[in-house]
């Protein structure tokens, strides 16, 4: 686009948007800032135990000391675990969920199992996925798949379900096939679906890969909990 086409009112408001952008950010790193001084101070005053609730300096100086002894490894480690369970638990959520979407039948009867799927514990079912897939890097990833697959299924598959019926029915009475519904009305109406199941799956993924190496790992980010001990 030609920019001395544009209007004066939509430059103000590209202006005004980017004006916002840069305020939430420069909000957020104040916060995190204010947040990490104001827990310094209060270390230093002896108002809260620093025995027991650590200071940033005092981290930080750890973190900078274990540098040193292959903190990249165990870091790559780590992020490897979480990319591929983030990825195979995203993936087969989402085709799980259209595969229910497709079928009503399906849905209905996976319905309370996913239910209670979702209320399990799945750090409890550490044990038993080591004994399955065997200690090492496939049980962490297979944790990190069994937390975040289910919330992608339920998540993606509500959302299918509650994308606009009129549109659907509009697209049936054009003699609109299944296929084409799913890709031509369903997917494109779910994108911030998608989105949205990604960001909490990666935090998920985090949260699964964590968990497994404190079960069977002998690397990765659960040295940070070293870090965290060496500093107090």
């Amino acid at each position: 686009m030609n920019k001395g086409l544009i209007s004066k009112e939509r430059k103000q408001y590209l202006r005004n948007k980017r004006y916002r952008k840069c305020m939430i950010l420069i909000t957020q790193i104040a916060i995190l800032i204010s947040f990490l001084a104001i827990w310094e101070v209060l270390a230093n005053k002896d108002i809260i135990d620093s025995f027991i609730m650590s200071q940033p300096s005092r981290i930080w100086d750890t973190f900078m000391n274990l540098s040193s002894n292959d903190l990249m490894k165990h870091i790559g480690v780590t992020v490897y675990e979480t990319v591929v369970g983030f990825l195979v638990g995203t993936g087969l959520g989402i085709l799980i969920a259209i595969i229910l979407w497709w079928s009503d039948f399906l849905s209905k009867v996976a319905e309370p199992y996913l239910v209670i799927l979702n209320s399990l514990p799945k750090v409890a079912l550490g044990p038993v996925i080591i004994i399955w897939v065997g200690a090492g890097t496939p049980a962490i990833i297979v944790m990190a798949v069994a937390i975040s697959l289910i919330v992608t299924i339920l998540e993606n598959l509500n959302g299918f379900l509650k994308t606009d019926k009129e549109v659907i029915k509009m697209a049936r009475t054009f003699k609109a096939s299944k296929f084409q519904i799913l890709t031509k009305i369903i997917i494109p109406a779910n994108l911030s679906t998608f989105i949205n199941s990604l960001k909490v799956n990666i935090g998920l993924s985090l949260v699964g890969v964590i968990s497994g190496e404190f079960l069977v790992s002998k690397a990765g980010l659960r040295i940070f909990n070293c870090i965290w001990r060496a500093s107090i």
